[in-house]
């Protein structure tokens, strides 16, 4: 990161051109379509699980659910924001609705987790994404692993969209343990919806194909679902500027610098959920979804005139970049390897 002046008045100034434009209002019946889409693709989903019966071809309905289960994260991720509703206690109760009871994700974990790296993104000590869990995300990170991340480290580029295949189970395990750690609101609600959904689920699965149709739509469900999800996340931040220790610039510039947008129309706009602008969703996350295409050139413009960087690629150029920074962050431990 270069050395950065504190300009606190910068984010104020924006905020006053992104409120005159009416881009903070809230979009009830957009959100009232999206939920009513996405409900009824869930709804028809399952409606072809339970006529197809105990076929191959649930395969592609497997298929078809783990792109509905990613929609309703993505929803999920916009009612935590509080685009939806205004009140924080229907956010909740909605939120909790489509995360652990829709798709089997804790709400309450998720969103504690998201706001801390919200508050410092890619920050290496505070923001939990960059955590060296698996993965390492700077060369520092990897030189200090040790254990699973050490080993991965070293191809994890590579092997990133194979471990995606992951994150949906990861989802699952990760929300179960939360349950048991302190903090969390609501704990038996989101337990008990957590039961329901694992429940149900499995239930469904069992009761209507074989052990081995049942263990593979299961495999190929969960697989997908990780898969899409992590491809939603990771142009987001991946290969841009990470901070360390008192590194903490004014809002506007920690938001942007480590953000970076997806170019693309409304196609992208849909598959990502909104995330493509992700510089306008960190400075103004409870912006409603469809608002973020009005406000980006009101805030590129803006970084323009404040001689801030501001990051747009396509899609798979995202994807290049975040592999490329992968592999050039493994390098040291390539390098004790070969010593």
């Amino acid at each position: 990161m270069p050395t950065l002046t504190t300009h606190r008045s910068d984010y104020a100034e924006l905020s006053e051109l992104v409120i005159a434009a009416g881009l903070l209002e809230r979009r009830p019946g957009y959100y009232a379509a999206r939920i009513g889409v996405i409900g009824g693709l869930f709804a028809a989903g399952w409606w072809a699980f339970a006529a197809l019966g105990d076929s191959w071809a649930q395969i592609a309905v497997a298929a078809w659910l783990a792109v509905v289960f990613a929609q309703v994260a993505l929803v999920a991720h916009d009612i935590a924001h509080r685009q939806v509703f205004r009140s924080r206690s229907r956010s909740a109760l909605a939120g909790r609705l489509a995360g652990n009871l829709g798709i089997g994700m804790s709400y309450g974990w998720w969103t504690d987790k998201h706001t801390r790296h919200h508050a410092n993104p890619n920050h290496e000590e505070l923001d939990p994404d960059v955590a060296p869990e698996i993965l390492v995300w700077s060369a520092e990170q990897a030189r200090a692993s040790r254990g699973l991340a050490r080993f991965v480290g070293r191809w994890q580029a590579p092997l990133f969209f194979p471990l995606l295949t992951l994150e949906g189970f990861n989802l699952h395990v990760s929300s179960v343990r939360a349950l048991c750690r302190p903090g969390l609101t609501k704990r038996w609600l989101e337990a008990a919806l957590l039961f329901v959904h694992f429940a149900g689920y499995l239930s469904a699965l069992l009761m209507v194909l074989s052990p081995a149709k049942a263990l593979v739509f299961l495999v190929v469900h969960q697989g997908l679902f990780g898969v899409y999800l992590g491809c939603t996340f990771a142009p987001n931040h991946k290969g841009m500027p990470t901070l360390t220790g008192d590194d903490r610039p004014d809002f506007l510039r920690r938001q942007v610098l480590t953000s970076r947008n997806v170019r693309g129309g409304r196609v992208i706009d849909i598959v990502l959920g909104g995330l493509n602008y992700q510089i306008e969703h960190h400075l103004f996350p409870s912006m409603p979804t469809p608002n973020l295409r009005r406000a980006q050139p009101i805030v590129r413009a803006y970084c323009r005139r404040r001689g801030i960087g501001y990051e747009e690629t396509g899609l798979f150029a995202s994807y290049a970049i975040a592999l490329r920074h992968l592999h050039w962050v493994g390098a040291p431990l390539r390098a004790t390897r070969q010593a």
